[in-house]
């Protein structure tokens, strides 16, 4: 272990300037399963040191779609510690301390370089087809030159001298293996805006060291920032910790994972309807495999299996089709009682259902209808739809029949294959004759079927012919569950209306 340490402690340090989108959670997600597997800590670290795009709200997705996800870190509320999440923002005396020390061994100097100025030196090294880096230009001018200019008022920020004659940088990458970069295409960098206002790659090295970080698993974007880290620890004369880069996450072509299409707010996916487990189960297969055809693995099941050696290099695809899967076995595994619990909110979003009374004594309402509506329909409402849900969303889609006044019904996809308009009017009439004569106490979903399926014998028609056009009546949709269920769940006066009214389209 690095420095002699006896315990693997990394952590997770997303900037608070945008959504907690998957690539973050994925990156939470393997440095909680690694520090799990090892019996070590978990850190929530938030570098906050951009005032000008940091923002409190995006600090507070952070942690709760962390706390959504079930990943809980060390140190911090979650756990019941007394720590954390760590902020930058609250360490910037420390980061002076080593940036003044730098400075002060002529490690760190400032430029005074404009943007204009540095914009144009770019320009021309690329016309000369050389790689763009800082010439040094403010290296050289002296102390008493400095000075004047910090008394005059002119801007500067601090760079981080590298030494173009030291050898190669070498990173040990517990993913990738060897790899080497030329500090001659790094060139000097800036570290800091002024003595309180440190850069990432300094306060990040700064806080690893203080906070014992062994291990950085975060994704392969922060690999060109890697040699820089390790060139600042060895001028602080910090022991480095190990490192280990995630394969990017891509789309179903192979291209980087865009904002135009998967790359939004995990919070997001919670707003579509898919569970935290499933997502973290995909998450989880996101560029690593224990071996092995299994696809469905608990967190804790993960955190049991996960071993470094079986992250793959290559990048992820993020296929939607699997997350979709993924979350229908999840939903499949509900009992109907939660799964009801966890579809009434959507109902209730789309303007389908109304939830009134206390939580103790709650009671349900249909707003298009003004109707009562039992907690036990709700659950036979759900219970059908159990075995098609994808999402929890889908509820909105699949059973929205069910809450709406009135259908709308096209009259060509009531026919039943061949049948004529006037052989479905007839089969219509003789469902909604059949249902009539039958008491509302026997309104049952064996007894509809039973005394349906009578009917059909007697007046020789096909199943097909009666039941087809008899769902269609009742939900509108080309696809839905039985209409024996169906019919059961509306009750005896709101079927017959529905039979009724489709009757009328024909």
């Amino acid at each position: 272990m690095k420095g002699g340490q006896d315990m693997v402690r990394v952590r997770m340090a997303p900037s608070p300037t945008g959504f907690f989108h998957l690539g973050n959670a994925r990156t939470a997600l393997f440095n909680n399963l690694f520090a799990k597997k090892q019996k070590g800590a978990f850190i929530l670290r938030i570098e906050d040191t951009d005032n000008e795009r940091s923002k409190k709200e995006y600090e507070t997705v952070i942690i709760e779609a962390l706390r959504w996800l079930g990943i809980r870190y060390d140190e911090g509320p979650d756990s019941g510690g007394p720590y954390g999440p760590y902020r930058q923002s609250e360490r910037t005396k420390i980061y002076r301390a080593y940036l003044e020390q730098l400075t002060a061994e002529g490690r760190v100097y400032h430029c005074f370089c404009t943007k204009e100025e540095l914009e144009a030196e770019r320009e021309s090294q690329l016309l000369a087809k050389q790689p763009p880096r800082y010439g040094g230009t403010c290296k050289k001018i002296s102390p008493e030159e400095c000075a004047a200019q910090k008394t005059a008022g002119k801007e500067s920020v601090l760079r981080f001298g590298v030494d173009d004659a030291r050898g190669k940088i070498q990173v040990i990458d517990m993913i990738r293996g060897s790899m080497e970069f030329d500090p001659r295409l790094i060139g000097d960098f800036v570290i800091a805006k002024d003595l309180d206002t440190p850069l990432y790659n300094f306060a990040v090295v700064v806080d690893d060291f203080l906070m014992k970080i062994s291990h950085v698993i975060r994704g392969d974007d922060h690999i060109s920032n890697t040699p820089k880290q390790l060139l600042l620890c060895e001028a602080l004369d910090f022991d480095p910790p190990l490192f280990a880069h995630l394969p990017m996450i891509l789309n179903t072509d192979k291209t980087k994972l865009s904002k135009r299409e998967n790359e939004v707010s995990v919070l997001e996916y919670r707003a579509l309807g898919y569970l935290p487990e499933a997502l973290v189960n995909f998450l989880g297969l996101l560029g690593w495999n224990p071996g092995g055809d299994r696809e469905i693995f608990s967190l804790e099941e993960m955190q049991e299996l996960f071993h470094m050696d079986d992250v793959h290099k290559g990048g992820a695809v993020f296929d939607m089709r699997k997350l979709q899967w993924l979350n229908g076995m999840y939903i499949r595994k509900k009992d109907v009682v939660t799964l009801t619990d966890m579809c009434i909110p959507y109902l209730c979003e789309a303007g389908y259902l109304a939830e009134e009374g206390s939580e103790s004594a709650r009671e349900y309402r249909i707003p298009a209808t003004g109707e009562r509506v039992s907690r036990q329909t709700l659950e036979n409402i759900v219970r059908g739809e159990h075995e098609r849900m994808k999402t929890l969303k889908d509820i909105v889609q699949l059973a929205g029949y069910f809450f709406q006044k009135e259908l709308f019904i096209d009259a060509e996809i009531l026919q039943w294959k061949e049948c004529s308009r006037a052989e479905t009017a007839h089969a219509l009439t003789c469902a909604h004759d059949t249902l009539f004569r039958m008491q509302k106490s026997d309104f049952t979903s064996l007894q509809i079927e039973k005394n349906l399926k009578e009917m059909i014998v007697a007046q020789g028609l096909s199943n097909g012919a009666v039941l087809w056009p008899l769902r269609v009546s009742l939900t509108g949709l080309r696809a839905s569950q039985g209409p024996f269920d169906v019919a059961a769940i509306l009750g005896k006066e709101k079927t017959l209306q529905r039979i009724l009214a489709a009757h009328d389209t024909l």
